[in-house]
């Protein structure tokens, strides 16, 4: 996508030094576009952390490319040892996003035929470009799938404004390019189909806010931003045609993690006959579970994300306000799960399907 009118990746490897991975800084948006440079394994550890890096896609892509930089400091001896200990570090920055993993065992798959340290190095950076080059084409692919769910909406309604509500960040941003939940949405603008996003905050990290507001501005597509429990209200009354969001992990019978509050928006669709649709890559999905709510591992985050908030003052500084008395406990987590009776359809690279153990496996035949 482009910032300011120049194409951009938010990952990619230093022109002029192979041994650089760079990132677009995320915690810097919106009102800062600034470019990190990752150097070592800690780097990127730290960058997904701190969510320099952020989004199921982008942290996969950052955990292969994570692989790639750990190679450079892994030793000739013991070379097979210290990226899987590597691997380890990298799986456990993060617990619910299923790319993050998948991307690891991508990696260390590709370096188990038995090469020595120097080959080992050549095949992680091709497995890490790999990874991210797949990541853009099976989000542009998305974006071709959920046109054709846009396109019917907009023939039913005769040209009239579509209204779309998404949650949080499942754009490019989140991604290596063109977004999960965003790229129909960029599909359709680009199509010429008349539309609108309203466009949740996303508390405590408003990513909705800093993120999917800023990339959408870049874009070009219209959009206004609404507090987070404004969305069953814009249902009850006709304002909201269709709900589309991303997905961090999706089981083999379709429930969905995704950010917080996301569960809610899905039971306030089906009350309101609004359809609740969810885009995502195929190494979201996690076939080894089937029961969400049980078995997905949600992510619980420092409770200063909920008590303080940071943005613009007046005077155009960046700074943090507390918002709570001083004493005031809180508790941060970052995921919930929307069972699979809940979503409409996902969609995924390959198409559509029903978010149901019959569903994807027509979708996939084989797991990818």
């Amino acid at each position: 996508m482009k910032v300011n009118g120049i194409p951009y990746r938010t990952i990619w490897l230093k022109p002029d030094d192979a041994r650089v991975v760079q990132v677009i800084d995320q915690t810097r948006l919106p009102h800062a576009f600034e470019v990190a440079d990752l150097r070592t394994l800690d780097d990127a550890c730290r960058a997904i952390c701190d969510m320099t890096v952020r989004g199921a896609g982008l942290i996969g892509a950052t955990a292969g490319w994570g692989m790639y930089l750990a190679s450079l400091q892994a030793p000739d001896y013991g070379f097979d040892a210290f990226m899987r200990a590597a691997g380890a570090r990298l799986t456990a920055t993060r617990p619910t996003a299923a790319n993050l993993a998948w991307a690891v065992r991508r990696v260390l798959a590709a370096l188990s035929v038995g090469c020595d340290a120097a080959q080992g190095r050549q095949i992680a950076q091709q497995t890490a470009c790999a990874i991210a080059d797949e990541n853009a084409t099976h989000c542009y692919q998305i974006g071709q799938h959920g046109l054709g769910v846009l396109t019917e909406l907009a023939r039913r309604k005769q040209g009239q404004c579509i209204n779309i509500l998404t949650h949080c960040n499942a754009g490019w941003l989140a991604f290596v390019d063109h977004g999960s939940a965003t790229a129909p949405i960029y599909a359709a603008h680009d199509a010429g189909i008349d539309l609108h996003v309203w466009v949740d905050e996303t508390r405590p990290r408003n990513q909705g806010a800093s993120l999917t507001a800023w990339e959408l501005g870049q874009h070009g597509v219209p959009h206004t931003l609404i507090a987070d429990n404004a969305g069953g209200h814009l249902m009850q009354h006709g304002l909201v045609d269709l709900v589309i969001t991303g997905a961090d992990r999706v089981t083999n019978c379709g429930d969905v993690a995704n950010k917080i509050g996301t569960y809610l928006k899905a039971l306030a669709a089906r009350d309101n006959g609004v359809p609740f649709y969810v885009a995502l890559p195929s190494s979201t999905f996690d076939f080894t579970l089937g029961d969400g709510v049980a078995g997905i591992p949600i992510e619980e985050r420092d409770a200063s994300e909920v008590r303080w908030v940071p943005g613009k003052n007046a005077q155009g500084e960046l700074t943090s306000v507390q918002i709570c008395p001083d004493t005031t406990p809180a508790r941060n987590w970052g995921f919930d799960v929307t069972p699979a009776r809940l979503v409409t359809q996902l969609i995924c690279e390959r198409g559509l399907c029903d978010a149901s153990e019959v569903g994807i496996a027509a979708l996939f035949g084989a797991r990818p």
